[in-house]
């Protein structure tokens, strides 16, 4: 630089620090028009400390009501009103560091078009849910496998905690594969940057909540997918991270004050016992460990008393939201997070977007533990306001009994049975998420055996059933796995990698099982999209039989009567004997074979064996 143009900068009140790249503002933006129009700035620089926590925004409709100054001198903070009537530009905000004014950019935005309608639309019973870990579904670009700088550089397939290359352009790739399976919704395991040392492939040890991981594809290519999906009338899932975050992040490196994360005089675990927050007799040190309790080493637990903290992690759920067109949020370990605060971040968000579905990952055992977290019909303390859960209840002791036990009295079916008629305790039975595995769980496909049969009967229950069906990638052709170490339950999506000699998105090199099941799948989910009586429908089940099971999902228009046989000998089926659904109907049409029966007639379902019929007047 030249003498004279260094002499003029001084002279009109610049440092060389303008707009460095040394200073952070989070949220990264904003938007006008947003009901959420009080924000909170959190500033951070790098390489500075800042001299004063004195700042200036001179911009139409914004006014500075408040700064924090912190323990560390690299932090301030700065309560912002933005204007209704506020139009989008860039900021600008100047501070005052030790190195001299320093003015830095920060962007207001228009909102995106559409929402409400088109994103943030929220996800419902209509819909079926496809939960991919990215890494290990396609790898679309073999350019960004190794990023440079991040400190995980693994790259092997043959190990399972090393990341093996999987992205969003892989998905990208494989939409029309997705689409025609009758998917409608896809989630994600967490696909913020985790730039951790090892074991970074599942995504929940986040350490940067405003960047997209470039191992991924980074911000623009997850934009696009969302655009791609809804364009295809199709829907995207968020996963939120309240709990917790990577101890690699810059909030624990290098931390505003050192009450950002809990601290224990020595490392404490999570007791994982969600039983003392609800208990009567409960001891307050078994509830404050379960609630501050670092889930794992290397996953430090976040302070939701910590006003700060607070507002850094509910204006993340809303800036994603917004930013990537979102329209559900799936919430992990919801059970460890300060119950209080989850209801305020639950509340901030279904303000700014009414339409929008929030669940919450509540693995707990018992259906009144459960209930308690979600929106309940129980006389209890606590009220949340949580409108709906992952229903790990109708998975452990539902579906797995029913088809891994013997009946009995209170064993087999008849688990299936009690877990369902336990809905009386929840306030939106039809929107809680079904699942028959996860990256958590075992494969279904071991649970039961490796019994195909079985494995079509779950999802044949997965997908006629009250609430929303969440497919785990994979499942459909017959993906095994017991989670003992975790990592065998998130092997490779066959035929996402190049070489593969099983491709599950074109068929090749599957076996005849993987194929039927996979069309099982594809025809029942797509029948799925248009029965009313499914997706919407009310559902009457009756008492389990020796073994079988008969349910009906039914509306104005449509009746659909489900008969699972369970028993390992065949069952006659009488269908007068359910003639408060059947009375008027003179057929049934099995919507997989297409075979049709006559209802007036008494008939057989062969052992273990699920019928979903479609009765005919």
């Amino acid at each position: 630089m030249k003498k004279s143009a260094l002499i003029l900068m001084l002279l009109f009140g610049f440092s060389l620090a303008t707009n460095a790249k040394n200073t952070e503002v989070y949220p990264t933006n904003w938007w006008v028009g947003m009901k959420t129009n009080s924000i909170q700035l959190l500033i951070r620089s790098t390489d500075d400390s800042f001299a004063s926590d004195k700042v200036s925004i001179n911009y139409p409709g914004i006014t500075v009501v408040k700064t924090y100054s912190f323990p560390n001198q690299k932090y301030i903070a700065v309560d912002i009103v933005i204007a209704p009537e506020t139009v989008a530009g860039d900021v600008t905000i100047e501070l005052n560091q030790k190195g001299g004014k320093q003015k830095i950019k920060w962007s207001l935005y228009n909102r995106r078009s559409g929402n409400g309608t088109q994103y943030a639309q929220g996800v419902t019973s209509s819909d079926f849910i496809d939960l991919i870990m990215v890494d290990r579904f396609s790898n679309g670009d073999v350019t960004n496998d190794k990023i440079k700088g991040l400190r995980d550089q693994s790259l092997n397939r043959n190990e399972m905690y090393d990341r093996h290359g999987g992205d969003l352009q892989g998905v990208l790739n494989n939409l029309d594969y997705i689409q025609g399976l009758g998917v409608t919704t896809l989630w994600f395991t967490p696909i913020m940057e985790n730039d951790m040392e090892k074991r970074t492939e599942h995504g929940y040890a986040i350490t940067n909540h405003y960047k997209i991981d470039a191992r991924y594809g980074g911000d623009a290519l997850y934009e696009k997918l969302s655009e791609q999906l809804h364009k295809r009338g199709m829907k995207l899932i968020f996963d939120a991270v309240y709990n917790h975050i990577g101890s690699f992040h810059f909030l624990e490196l290098d931390p505003p004050a050192n009450d950002w994360v809990h601290r224990w005089p020595t490392y404490t675990q999570t007791n994982y016992r969600e039983i003392p927050l609800f208990d009567p007799y409960g001891a307050k040190s078994d509830k404050k460990r379960m609630s501050d309790g670092w889930f794992d080493k290397m996953m430090p637990d976040i302070n939701q008393d910590n006003p700060f903290m607070a507002n850094f992690i509910i204006q993340n759920c809303i800036w994603h939201i917004e930013k990537f067109g979102i329209d559900g949020v799936r919430l992990d370990t919801y059970t460890y997070n300060d119950l209080d605060f989850a209801n305020r971040c639950n509340k901030a968000i279904m303000d700014e977007f009414p339409k929008i579905t929030i669940f919450g990952e509540i693995m707990v055992h018992g259906v009144a533990n459960q209930a308690y977290f979600e929106q309940n019909n129980m006389d209890v303390s606590f009220k949340s306001n949580l409108p709906s859960v992952v229903d790990f209840q109708s998975l452990y002791y539902g579906i797995i009994p029913a088809l891994t036990e013997p009946f009995g009295w209170k064993e087999g079916v008849n688990r299936l049975y009690y877990t369902l008629s336990s809905d009386f305790l929840s306030k939106n039975p039809m929107q809680k998420v079904l699942l028959l595995d996860n990256h958590d769980e075992p494969r279904f496909f071991s649970l039961v055996g490796e019994n195909v049969e079985k494995q079509k009967m779950g999802f044949e229950w997965l997908l006629t059933c009250r609430g929303i069906p969440q497919l785990y990638y994979g499942s459909e052709v017959l993906m095994k796995g017991f989670k003992a170490p975790d990592g065998l339950v998130r092997a490779d999506f066959p035929g996402g990698w190049k070489g593969d000699t099983k491709n599950a998105f074109t068929g090749k090199g599957m076996t005849d099982d993987e194929k039927s099941t996979q069309d099982l799948v594809r025809k029942l989910a797509n029948f799925r999209k248009n029965a009313s009586a499914i997706k919407t429908g009310k559902m009457m089940h009756y008492v389990p039989v020796d073994g079988l099971y008969v349910y009906f999902r039914y509306d104005e228009n449509q009746t659909i009567m489900c008969i699972m046989n369970t028993s390992n000998t065949e069952k006659e089926i009488d269908f007068q004997k359910y003639n408060e659904r059947t009375a008027g109907f003179l057929s049934a049409k099995n919507v997989i074979t297409e075979e049709s029966l006559n209802t007036l007639n008494k008939t057989t379902i062969p052992a273990m064996k699920m019928w979903v019929l479609e009765l005919k007047k």
